[in-house]
């Protein structure tokens, strides 16, 4: 137990120390990230300037600007760039074979690598979120009482490790079809629509919406920032809760399945 903290720590740390190089391409592509909002808030304003009525499908225009910032926020908790296609990868190559011959999980290395990664971009991104977040401090809500936010934060954490483990599931898919980049597209295209990243899903017909907001994606955009945004409490908020943990629960099954049969199906040659 003590020999696995020590490992962890010792990935989590030389991750950090890379990722550390990077902290200018951190805070600079942290700003560009939010320049679409500009859009966003020019289109809405349009949509709602023009509508009869100040409320559309349960969110006001402030409520919808607000709404896509908080969607930004927590799509850089749960995205996972280069993930998938990094197992692939490694799979095809035969590079692999190093989780394989010593004594490191992959996924757990890839895990505490991709948490050394989120610690370093926000510490750095907090600075530029935060200066976004004071131009449009207009559009957002009140500060949350305590139980909203503190579902929010543990929302968000469940986002970051359902987007891992659905990105991991695609990469490991390449023991049984070796390119995975077709796969990962289309994922990619489902991930950008059911997430909640381009609309909300509450906009969505019934019972389509229910059916997507049931669905993991939903979990990686829409969901955290419905909690901010007042949409769920009470009895509701805590069941959303437990289904999303139940998500993160199954997903981490199914890698560890796809895993161990991958491993008994692989074959490498040479050094």
């Amino acid at each position: 137990m003590l020999a696995a903290l020590r490992t962890n720590w010792f990935i989590l740390r030389t991750g950090i120390e890379e990722r550390l190089v990077y902290r200018g391409d951190f805070a600079f592509a942290t700003l560009v990230r939010f320049l679409p909002i500009v859009t966003q808030i020019f289109l809405w304003g349009a949509i709602y300037g023009s509508a009869s009525r100040k409320t559309l499908n349960g969110y006001t225009y402030a409520e919808m600007v607000s709404y896509y910032l908080l969607a930004m926020v927590a799509r850089a908790f749960s995205s996972m760039p280069g993930l998938a296609s990094g197992i692939a990868r490694d799979v095809r190559d035969g590079t692999v074979k190093k989780y394989l011959t010593q004594p490191v999980d992959m996924l757990g290395f890839l895990f505490w690598h991709r948490i050394a990664h989120k610690l370093v971009y926000y510490a750095v991104a907090i600075g530029p979120f935060a200066f976004v977040f004071w131009l449009l401090r207009d559009y957002l809500p009140g500060w949350p009482d305590a139980t909203t936010l503190a579902a929010f934060v543990i929302s968000l954490v469940f986002a970051f490790l359902i987007g891992f483990l659905m990105e991991s599931l695609i990469g490991l898919v390449a023991f049984w079809f070796l390119e995975v980049s077709s796969l990962l597209f289309i994922y990619m295209m489902i991930n950008f629509f059911l997430s909640g990243h381009m609309i909300p899903l509450d906009w969505l017909p019934e019972p389509l919406s229910l059916w997507c907001r049931y669905l993991p994606f939903s979990y990686l955009a829409y969901f955290p920032s419905a909690v901010l945004l007042g949409k769920f409490a009470g009895a509701d908020l805590a069941r959303e809760l437990a289904i999303e943990a139940l998500w993160v629960v199954v997903l981490l099954i199914a890698n560890q399945i796809a895993f161990a049969r991958g491993v008994r199906r692989y074959g490498a040659f040479g050094g």
